[in-house]
């Protein structure tokens, strides 16, 4: 072989080991870049917010005044439950469990939709964002739960009246309490931490507060896991509370329909805020689920805000009035507080 001949062969492997080289530089940046983007994500951007200008100073103040409503009105009904012995009965006591867990739902939510109103970057720190799933996700278990034990209550009262002391202690009242914060609490905690742990791609989520799915969707890991635990955690949550929650209102109508005419006031004042309860919080929610499952985009935008924030705002401040109209004695408290009469 002739030197040239050498030379040009030694060159052209030396230029193959260089591309080879930076090929392989290239490989590792960019999967580098991908872990990057998959294990350090810091912030999360809600991309549903747009611009109204001027209009975010009123937005603001009906947002403010909506939040003071339903926090003025829950915490009035939480002490006139509290201060009154007449009121410290078994239906009374599951009331005020829910307007506590209504004032958990609205402090997840409005201060933070307040800051995001008046901000022009819509961004939120990961640990917050976490955080506001953990107490959207519990609000949400636990009205179905406490809904749930209510139904419960009125079916013993209505369908038992003479063994209803017995059936119905503070004891059992206690131990429902207790089981209702302790199974949402620690079941939510799990699929939250499960979720915290997944390599996320991307950090833009498509609402206007976090929520759980949006963050499962933006992994890049496998999670199958993440979405079988997510089935069967709404079943025990969502699927059987309701499922309970017909059965007993179909003995109750039973009974009702084979019983007195007084029966049947009974029945009518005790369940009907009851039942408007559990289908206007059930309408959100289900509608909250769809959006989030399968991306409904059609229709106005302010529309889809609107009703994915409905169990959020609309239920806080619906079963106040719902309930602090309804039940005479609560109406008989607000007349001795106020003394106004109430229709």
């Amino acid at each position: 072989m002739k030197r040239s001949d050498h030379i040009n062969s030694l060159c052209c492997n030396i230029l193959n080991c260089s591309f080879h080289l930076n090929d392989f530089r290239f490989e590792s940046g960019k999967q580098n870049r991908i872990m990057m983007n998959s294990t350090q994500v810091s912030y999360f951007i809600l991309s549903t917010y747009f611009d109204t200008k001027m209009f975010k100073y009123l937005i603001f103040v009906i947002i403010f005044c909506l939040f003071v409503v339903i926090v003025g009105s829950n915490v009035l009904l939480i002490v006139v439950i509290c201060m009154n012995r007449t009121l410290h009965e078994p239906m009374y006591i599951f009331l005020c469990i829910l307007f506590v867990n209504q004032l958990l739902g609205s402090t997840s939510l409005f201060p933070f939709l307040l800051i995001q109103i008046l901000s022009d970057i819509h961004i939120i720190l990961g640990p917050l964002c976490f955080l506001q799933v953990y107490c959207v996700h519990v609000y949400s278990a636990i009205e179905f739960f406490n809904l749930t034990i209510m139904s419960y209550d009125r079916y013993l009262a209505i369908c038992y009246p003479l063994q209803y002391n017995t059936l119905m202690t503070f004891h059992k009242v206690a131990v429902f309490i207790v089981s209702e914060w302790l199974i949402s609490c620690l079941g939510v905690c799990v699929f939250t931490s499960m979720s915290f742990s997944l390599q996320l791609c991307g950090n833009i989520i498509n609402k206007v507060y976090c929520n759980n799915y949006s963050i499962v969707k933006l992994a890049c890991s496998d999670t199958t896991v993440n979405n079988i635990y997510g089935l069967l955690s709404t079943t025990l949550a969502v699927v059987l509370p309701v499922g309970l929650i017909l059965y007993t209102y179909m003995r109750i109508l039973k009974v009702c329909f084979s019983g007195s005419k007084q029966t049947r006031q009974k029945a009518v004042s005790t369940c009907t805020p009851h039942l408007a309860s559990l289908l206007n919080f059930s309408f959100g929610v289900c509608f909250d689920v769809l959006q989030s499952r399968f991306g409904t985009n059609n229709g106005p935008n302010v529309l889809r805000i609107f009703l994915s924030l409905y169990f959020l705002t609309c239920q806080p401040l619906f079963n106040p009035l719902m309930y602090g109209l309804k039940l005479s004695k609560i109406r008989s408290m607000w007349r001795s507080l106020f003394s106004v009469k109430l229709r």
